[in-house]
């Protein structure tokens, strides 16, 4: 999720100053304290003493600043204090002086980005008749805990958010299909926690540009980020990291960024690149069904539609300066690539789909993908988390390991040779070489 802006912090010579000031005024009332008699001599020695101990603390506390050494000389100051203090005060006046605690350091910044993605997501359609949950809020409730605790949290949102009642496609053919879902339903998703949606796919133009454009601006109006116009990069400012993400989106369709258009594809890549910190690329493309599992490094077919070579158009991108490649569409889960340090997914399935999408076998077999990568956009660990979609298309995390396992077989036997392994867990290891 999208970060709040750091807090300033306390200069440091300030910091100092207090501690100075607590460490001194601690001595008087020590000194003050001590119901003894003591020699002029030893009283003498006691205030020598506790000035070597405040100077002994104090190069303590900045020690644990620096990288530790085989014996450092502020231990070896310390042990020469105690011993000093054992002969002037008895032990069980020793004992009476309470410990010094040092206050605890500040965590160390986390300069990782953690991202979780998700495929294909329609929340029902009212066209051409109405197939919208009774009460919608329950569509992603049980899954909303997944999305939490990421920097980012992606997805394919594959309808419209819009009420024109005009499509630009005829439903009446077979096989034709037009999706068009409330416009307020783009709180839920922000409810859920999704900071930033695809739109660059088979169904964001069903109800023409004018549909096109009210999704982009109802995902904006919730406070989400919109991947996918043509021409246009995107960009994620994450202020407490320090970092910028740049995303694109792409499909096969002419009418948005089409993957088939490399040399475009690249040019926006580059110029992504001169101004982000990581590029995520998002892309819709490849078969669909059970019967598209699997990917070759070919072009893809679908009802004789070219749906573009998915490992070309990623491979592509990423040896132009891509650090993610994001692939949905086939609404089947498929193998991951490790391709020149950067991970590919070649498709994250089905997501939500109320009685909109088929949940059959692998249709219902889905995922939250999370990532983290460091400061350069390597990938350093991963995790698939299962999810499985009930028969009317609604998420719910599960134990079963049907995707994990799916997953790893795809990848073992698409792309044998990458450098990445999935255990049985859903774990996501890079391999070091």
């Amino acid at each position: 999720m999208l970060v709040n802006p750091s807090s300033s912090s306390t200069p440091p010579l300030t910091e100092r100053q207090s501690r100075q000031s607590s460490t001194l005024g601690g001595r008087d009332i020590l000194l003050r304290s001590l119901d003894v008699d003591l020699t002029i001599g030893n009283q003498i020695l006691l205030r020598v003493l506790l000035c070597s101990l405040s100077f002994v603390v104090g190069i303590s506390y900045s020690s644990r600043l620096q990288p530790p050494t085989e014996q450092s000389k502020d231990a070896v100051a310390a042990e020469t204090v105690a011993i000093a203090a054992a002969s002037v005060f008895p032990t069980q006046q020793l004992a009476q002086l309470s410990p010094f605690e040092l206050p605890p350091l500040p965590p160390e910044p986390r300069m990782t980005l953690r991202l979780k993605a998700v495929g294909d997501m329609v929340l029902g359609t009212n066209y051409p008749g109405n197939r919208l949950h009774p009460e919608p809020n329950r569509l992603l409730a049980g899954i909303a805990p997944l999305l939490q605790d990421a920097d980012v949290v992606f997805g394919n949102f594959e309808s419209t958010l819009t009420q024109h009642t005009i499509p630009s496609k005829d439903t009446r053919r077979p096989n034709v299909f037009a999706f068009r879902t409330p416009p307020s339903y783009n709180q839920l998703l922000q409810a859920a926690g999704f900071t930033v949606l695809n739109i660059a796919n088979n169904h964001a133009l069903d109800f023409g540009q004018q549909g096109f454009v009210e999704t982009g601006a109802a995902i904006e109006q919730a406070g989400m980020q919109v991947v996918g116009r043509k021409g246009e990069i995107t960009y994620t400012t994450l202020d407490e990291l320090e970092m910028t993400v740049a995303w694109i989106g792409f499909s096969y369709s002419g009418q948005l960024n089409a993957m088939q258009a490399l040399q475009s594809a690249r040019s926006l890549v580059k110029a992504a690149q001169a101004n982000a910190d990581m590029v995520f690329i998002s892309v819709h493309a490849g078969a669909e069904g059970t019967g598209a599992l699997r990917t070759r490094n070919q072009t893809e077919y679908f009802f004789g539609e070219n749906r573009g070579n998915l490992v070309e158009f990623s491979r592509a991108l990423v040896n132009e300066g891509a650090d993610l490649v994001l692939g949905h569409g086939p609404h089947v889960p498929r193998a991951l690539e490790l391709y020149q340090g950067k991970l590919i997914a070649y498709s994250l399935g089905n997501f939500v789909g109320y009685r909109t999408l088929s949940t059959q076998a692998q249709l219902g077999d889905s995922l939250v993908l999370e990532l983290e990568f460091d400061s350069e956009g390597d990938l350093l660990v991963g995790k698939i988390h299962p999810v499985r979609l009930d028969r009317a298309g609604i998420p719910a995390p599960t134990a079963n390991p049907a995707t994990i396992n799916l997953m790893r077989q795809l990848t073992q036997s698409d792309f044998p040779q990458t450098p990445l392994t999935i255990d049985p867990d859903g774990m996501i290891i890079p391999q070091v070489e």
